[in-house]
């Protein structure tokens, strides 16, 4: 584990700054919101990436505004300045990229690597083997199982060998145990036909696709020490003592203000670094239950931002945690309010892009690491 970064002054330092009303929630950014010295990218240690999603796909699909990435100037800036890295929320999932079996559609994940790329930034691929958001042709075939394994097989190796050094990270496998540390072996189409040795030859795949990248076994509800990062613990020996090419295991985060903070999150990933591998978190935000206002209230943004500033903690203090991700930076395209009825406000910036305690908790954090 590289060494504790910050210290006793200065994690007081960064709590003072931040009591609890200390951004008003409709208050106006001031007209040096992005300087330099206010963006977390340039706020970050030399080992340590801050990122963020790109929004798209999935439920914007289903609202009234354009696609937030093309259409919308103001979010790409604060992209381009604020974040290190990106992911694409959805546009390199299966249905989005291999949307008919025989045609790829990259335009969107193009896109997206074309901007990092002229943003110097980098890029977490987002993902080749889960159960969901698949084609409809994938998982209404009827393919046996050879023909199923080289579509797999031709998928990562497409997908993956498109974007050959220039996509730094790849989730291979996503979401593959349930909450119990049961293998998805119903859920997951290729877990349920081939078997669990697919997950060894989806990263064996994407090696040969792209030497250079990191692969990564990623998921949500493993902060902490339980009975999933307990599976995903076992899993991940297992391919490293079959000399698999699995280099880092990545805890998503999204975590909620009704529930208490996984205070095991820095033990779970010092062990998982123990292994040698890399660690990450990779897509979190912090959602909570709004008042019939909608709107957060000074206390629920200050602990908010005490769980976001909890979480980059535990990973400046791991010495291989070497990618933060926020998943999404504004309320206006957050997925939380269209997947968990009633909640909401879970990232660091409210819908007009007004910075939240949050994002200074983060900004705090990441000035006081040495």
């Amino acid at each position: 584990m590289r060494s504790v970064r910050l210290t006793t002054a200065a994690l007081a330092a960064v709590a003072v700054s931040l009591p609890l009303t200390a951004v008003p929630a409709a208050a106006a950014p001031p007209d040096h919101a992005n300087a330099k010295h206010n963006r977390l990218r340039e706020a970050a240690p030399d080992d340590l990436v801050i990122g963020t999603a790109i929004a798209g796909g999935g439920h914007h699909d289903d609202q009234d505004y354009p696609d937030p990435f093309t259409a919308d100037h103001k979010y790409r800036t604060i992209l381009d300045r604020q974040f290190g890295s990106v992911s694409a929320e959805n546009q390199m999932k299966w249905e989005y990229i291999h949307p008919e079996q025989d045609s790829y559609d990259f335009e969107a994940a193009d896109a997206i690597v074309d901007f990092a790329e002229r943003n110097g930034q980098q890029v977490r691929g987002h993902t080749l083997l889960w159960h969901s958001q698949n084609p409809d042709w994938l998982e209404e075939g009827d393919f046996s199982d050879t023909e199923l394994r080289a579509i797999l097989r031709d998928h990562i190796t497409t997908v993956v060998g498109r974007y050959a050094g220039r996509i730094q990270q790849w989730d291979v496998a996503n979401e593959i145990f349930d909450g119990d540390g049961n293998l998805r072996t119903e859920e997951n189409i290729w877990i349920r036909e081939l078997g669990p040795g697919i997950i060894a030859d989806a990263f064996r795949w994407a090696h040969e696709a792209d030497p250079s990248a990191e692969l990564f076994l990623n998921d949500y509800n493993v902060e902490g020490v339980n009975a999933k990062s307990d599976a995903y613990h076992e899993l991940a020996r297992d391919l490293l003592a079959q000399d698999v090419p699995l280099h880092g295991f990545a805890a998503q985060g999204h975590l909620s203000i009704e529930y208490e903070f996984p205070g095991d999150l820095e033990e779970n990933l010092g062990r998982f670094d123990d292994l040698g591998l890399a660690t990450a978190i990779t897509e979190i935000d912090v959602r909570m239950e709004l008042p019939e206002s909608g709107r957060p209230t000074h206390a629920q943004l200050g602990q908010q931002a005490d769980y976001y500033r909890r979480a980059l903690r535990a990973c400046l203090n791991v010495d291989g945690c070497e990618s933060f991700t926020i998943w999404g930076f504004t309320d206006k395209y957050s997925w939380v309010p269209h997947t968990f009825e009633g909640e909401g406000a879970a990232t660091v910036m409210n819908d007009h892009f007004v910075r939240k305690p949050a994002f200074f908790s983060l900004l705090g954090t990441l000035k006081a690491a040495e």
